[in-house]
């Protein structure tokens, strides 16, 4: 599972969907009080196990290592692991058509419910305003557009865009969490080769 993070981060920025210190992933396997992250600046592209930063959960909060610097995304990560029982992974990076359909305003969310390829497959949620990349208040928003339900320990969806900034995914594993994120993106890609309007987009699914 861990190395899995490894090979993913290396994908992401094979696609250009990181730049390579971009990006950061994380996992909790069900039932453990350890977390795994990235940590912060080091090249995505040489992750393997020995570089990830390993947490302990103590009384319901994250203990970080002391010398350790986890990614400045910590805050997020924790936020959708916190109440998880079983093993789940959330992966956040920047791909390019996804990030460029939200800063032309399409809403990825209705988006989505027309192109049975992802919404059969993918829960997309509500994307998150613009605010600052690592601050506590993009981790508080991309928990609550992610639906965490804390009483069911789960989210209601499994991928949700952040306006001017990028993605967070989660799933079973690193994998799975990248395939939602590959899913949203060539939608994003096959919408704005299309040439359509957000606006169009908006009349169309009144119509469905």
């Amino acid at each position: 599972m861990i190395t899995a993070i490894g090979n993913v981060m290396r994908e992401l920025h094979a696609r250009n969907w990181i730049t390579t210190r971009d990006g950061n992933a994380s996992v909790r396997q069900g039932g453990s009080t350890r977390v795994y992250i990235t940590p912060s600046g080091v090249r995505k592209t040489i992750i393997h196990p020995e570089h990830m930063i390993r947490m302990r959960i103590q009384e319901g909060e994250l203990v970080v290592p002391k010398g350790t610097t986890p990614s400045g995304e910590l805050h997020m990560h924790w936020l959708l692991l916190r109440d998880a029982t079983k093993t789940r992974s959330v992966v956040h990076a920047h791909p390019t058509f996804t990030i460029a359909a939200m800063y032309r305003g399409f809403d990825l969310q209705v988006l989505c419910t027309q192109f049975p390829e992802i919404f059969r497959y993918t829960r997309v949620g509500p994307t998150v305003p613009n605010l600052p990349a690592t601050s506590s208040a993009l981790g508080d928003a991309t928990a609550e557009q992610m639906g965490v339900m804390r009483d069911k320990h789960a989210c209601k969806y499994d991928i949700v865009g952040q306006e001017n900034h990028g993605v967070t995914a989660i799933g079973p594993d690193p994998w799975t969490a990248f395939e939602h994120i590959e899913r949203l993106e060539h939608i994003c890609k096959i919408v704005l080769m299309s040439g359509v309007h957000p606006d169009t987009v908006l009349e169309r699914a009144g119509d469905v």
